[in-house]
């Protein structure tokens, strides 16, 4: 993978506190791109920001923190306003921040169950929210960090937040394909990416070992490179791109996941 200069680009990457997020703001800001380090907090984004001055030799200049919890909706709607004041150009949302859906039935203040809230929806909402900004000139594209889990999904349509039957696992991997699915939506140009299984705090879903968060976040840098053509709704496995999910591919099913999500993030979009 050749490394270009993106020192004309304006990166945000959710989920940047640790992990393939971290590592990804990091090669990002090393190519010379001013990179949108996202965390739960504001004192993590600005922890991790520090770091990255600190222990990567990076320019203050090129890092700039920004917070939401994204179990819960206004949060992020109050984050990506902030994004749209003081960046209103923006080339590229990674889609990175996630969690590993509890092992009881968890349900957020917004009332979605909690996996399928950060992973996807809050994702979903925030990619609306800064459509303006991707837009606003040509090349905008969103990466979604998905997973090789969304093989196994599937999504209870009937019952996103899975209140009748509920399994960890189904419901981590029922937001994992939906934020593949959610790749295909025509509005703004993105692909979904499996960066493969990675020694991070997710790994215990995957395998017992994995490679470096480094490994995998080269991974989603070489996708935020404009040099890197694209197609919408395209679903890479680490460096190579593949077919996903025959759901994520199938017309019908973008239409009703947008349909759906929609109505859970509610007035908010």
């Amino acid at each position: 993978m050749s490394a270009s200069d993106l020192s004309s680009r304006t990166i945000l990457v959710t989920g940047a506190t640790s992990g393939i997020g971290y590592e990804t703001a990091k090669q990002l800001a090393e190519r010379g791109a001013t990179v949108l380090v996202h965390g739960r907090t504001p004192e993590e984004a600005q922890a991790a920001t520090d770091a990255l001055v600190a222990n990567a030799g990076l320019p203050a200049t090129r890092l700039c923190a920004f917070s939401a919890d994204f179990a819960r909706f206004e949060e992020v709607e109050q984050m990506a306003a902030r994004i749209i004041a003081e960046h209103p150009h923006l080339d590229v949302l990674v889609n990175n921040a996630g969690i590993a859906a509890p092992e009881r039935h968890t349900v957020t203040a917004d009332g979605n169950e909690i996996a399928f809230q950060v992973n996807f929806l809050s994702h979903y909402l925030l990619t609306h929210l800064l459509e303006q900004a991707l837009t606003s000139e040509p090349g905008g594209r969103v990466v979604n960090v998905s997973s090789i889990l969304h093989r196994t999904a599937s999504i209870a349509w009937n019952d996103p937040n899975r209140t009748r039957k509920y399994s960890r696992l189904a419901a981590y991997a029922q937001s994992q394909l939906a934020l593949t699915v959610f790749a295909a939506d025509p509005r703004v140009t993105a692909v979904s990416l499996h960066p493969g299984v990675c020694d991070t705090a997710l790994l215990p879903l995957y395998a017992l070992e994995g490679t470096t968060a480094a490994e995998g976040a080269a991974h989603v840098v070489h996708l935020c490179d404009p040099a890197t053509e694209i197609v919408n709704g395209a679903y890479y496995d680490r460096d190579q791109r593949v077919d996903p999910a025959l759901i994520a591919t199938e017309h019908r099913n973008v239409n009703r996941l947008d349909k759906l999500a929609s109505l859970l993030v509610g007035q908010h979009a």
